[in-house]
């Protein structure tokens, strides 16, 4: 039974043979793998995981790899298995079926477009592809950029002078912005910046980004019914506020941060003559994090850009899927692209995005200088990607560190060293295999951050070799890490005996668990309650079920 995997996945399928599984059904499996993100069929299995066996027709791999490739447009090309599985002491064959991404869209000889998508529940289904989704997937493969394209139905003049007005302003006052750009007359920076392109006649229309930052709030109602942005206060199940808006994106960045800016108090500290004031959320991360959900959403989807405040945290929503390659596992490590090219670039230039393309680093900062837990992407699914910026205490001797540190060296410390400090606060020592796994850091970029380290004095070695561990140095340990008063650490976590703890008082209650009741039942606080939970979603032992204020979590 270890041959196969213990439940289906997006990219696991369980397919009986009992009644011989028809060469439709089949051929829709594979396209759906095809159009998402490959994966292995398992004929002969039931839904349960249990082996039943395939038919003798279905052991001619040979077979039925040459006619998915014949009846696939443009052929897909598999690997075909036959394999025998021990069941009840009898060994039963089953054919396996591992079906590659594609890197374009796939029909059935038919016509039949199939995608594979998760439900609600977290159990995998194949569906149609819709012909809006397909201009979906084909960006998330960066074969289309959608901003880029003619508006056909469009004119010049539904752009607003307003809105040009905005953004000419955005560009003189940001020092990131492209200063040439201000020299310009309206229709040069509209040509410029690809706010208009020609059309196949050769006349110069408004395109999908052009309407998006400058076009007249009714037109972009009407020519781009999905670009839609909602901001929203929770308290409990009270709603504080929640506003609408279906207009240019500058016009609405300049609104979400005006509500954020009251909604997001200080906490002033004083160490002698250190004095700071430490925002609720980092206010620069919460600008990467709106401007990434307007620059990489998906706007052939219905939906919203959604900002989130309430009793847990911030949280930003982009409707969209992440785009191929890109995941919440190596969203920091992998090489910056998005779904919408031009307006990411048009984005860059005035000034609202990293010019490095690097925004996500600056989200991480934001947090981890302040001690705080690292932005969580847990939470994305196929339908939206959403990241979720816990409200704590922050950790004052850690961020003083950080602060003196730059301070001395006149410059800012790299992310991945913050990620390494970040990892060492949390733990007392740990291996470099150790660091390198929580942080996703290759073994060169570890090397190079850990002796910068080193010799910054903020990180000791102790012992060398095999033995060798790293830890936070002894000026910061000294200066009260543990008793700061803003500190989380209460009590040291055992994720292994505190699972079985978990397990036995959510078995009471159909395998279901909140955070709130791990935090009581393990006289932990809060804080530490979310770290096991997100600890145990990576592993597979736990899954969220319930989210919002009162999240729930399913024990695997």
């Amino acid at each position: 039974m270890s041959l196969i995997p213990e439940r289906e996945t997006l990219t696991v399928e369980f397919k009986s043979d009992r009644k011989k599984l028809s060469d439709s059904e089949l051929l829709d499996e594979v396209v759906g793998f095809a159009n998402t993100n490959g994966g292995t069929i398992y004929v002969g299995v039931e839904d349960n995981g249990n082996v039943t066996g395939v038919c003798k027709e279905h052991q001619d791999s040979i077979g039925v790899a040459a006619l998915i490739a014949n009846r696939t447009v443009p052929s897909v090309y598999v690997q075909a298995d036959v394999i025998e599985v021990n069941n009840e002491n009898l060994k039963l064959p089953i054919l396996v079926i591992s079906v590659p991404q594609s890197r374009s869209v796939i029909a059935s000889a038919n016509g039949k477009i199939m995608r594979r998508r998760l439900k609600l529940d977290g159990t995998p289904e194949v569906v149609p592809m819709f012909p809006h989704e397909i201009s979906t997937r084909l960006s998330e493969l960066r074969l289309l950029d959608y901003s880029a394209q003619v508006l056909s139905t469009a004119k010049i003049e539904d752009f607003d002078k307003v809105e040009i007005a905005r953004l000419r302003n955005l560009i003189s006052a940001n020092p990131k912005s492209d200063k040439s750009l201000i020299e310009l007359d309206d229709e040069e920076i509209e040509k410029s910046l690809k706010l208009i392109s020609r059309n196949d006649a050769g006349v110069y229309m408004p395109t999908v980004a052009g309407m998006l930052l400058i076009g007249k709030k009714e037109k972009i109602q009407e020519l781009i019914p999905t670009a839609k942005a909602e901001f929203q206060i929770l308290s409990g199940t009270s709603v504080i506020q929640n506003e609408e808006f279906s207009e240019s994106i500058i016009s609405t960045i300049e609104k979400f941060e005006t509500f954020f800016i009251a909604w997001n108090p200080e906490t002033e500290f004083e160490n002698g003559m250190y004095r700071a004031g430490i925002p609720e959320f980092d206010k620069d991360s919460f600008r990467e994090a709106l401007v990434n959900a307007f620059c990489h959403r998906d706007y052939t989807q219905l939906g919203a850009v959604r900002v989130l405040i309430d009793d847990e945290g911030l949280s930003v929503t982009s409707p969209g899927s992440f785009i191929d390659g890109v995941s919440a596992q190596n969203i920091l490590t992998v090489e910056p692209h998005g779904r919408n090219p031009i307006l990411a670039d048009i984005l860059k230039r005035i000034g609202l995005a990293e010019k490095t393309g690097r925004g996500i680093d600056r989200i991480f900062e934001g947090q981890i200088v302040y001690g705080r837990r690292w932005p969580d992407y847990s939470e994305s699914t196929s339908r939206y990607v959403r990241v979720f910026l816990q409200r704590e205490k922050p950790n004052f001797n850690f961020y003083q560190m950080i602060k003196n540190a730059e301070g001395h060296e006149k410059k800012n410390l790299t992310i991945n060293q913050l990620l390494i400090l970040s990892v060492l606060n949390d733990n007392e020592k740990l291996m470099a295999n150790d660091i390198m796994q929580k942080t996703g850091l290759t073994e060169s970029r570890f090397e190079f951050s850990i002796n910068q380290l080193q010799n910054l004095n903020l990180v000791m070695k102790e012992n060398t070799g095999s033995k060798a561990k790293y830890r936070l140095s002894n000026k910061y340990l000294n200066s009260g890490k543990k008793n700061d008063g803003y500190s989380a650490a209460t009590k040291i976590l055992r994720p292994d005996k505190d699972y079985e703890q978990i397990v036995e008082a959510a078995n009471m209650n159909d395998g279901v668990i909140s955070k709130e009741e791990i935090s009581t039942l393990l006289g932990i606080t809060p804080a530490q309650a979310y770290t096991l939970i997100t600890q145990y979603i990576t592993e597979g032992k736990m899954t969220l079920v319930q989210s919002g204020r009162y999240s729930k979590y399913q024990i695997i």
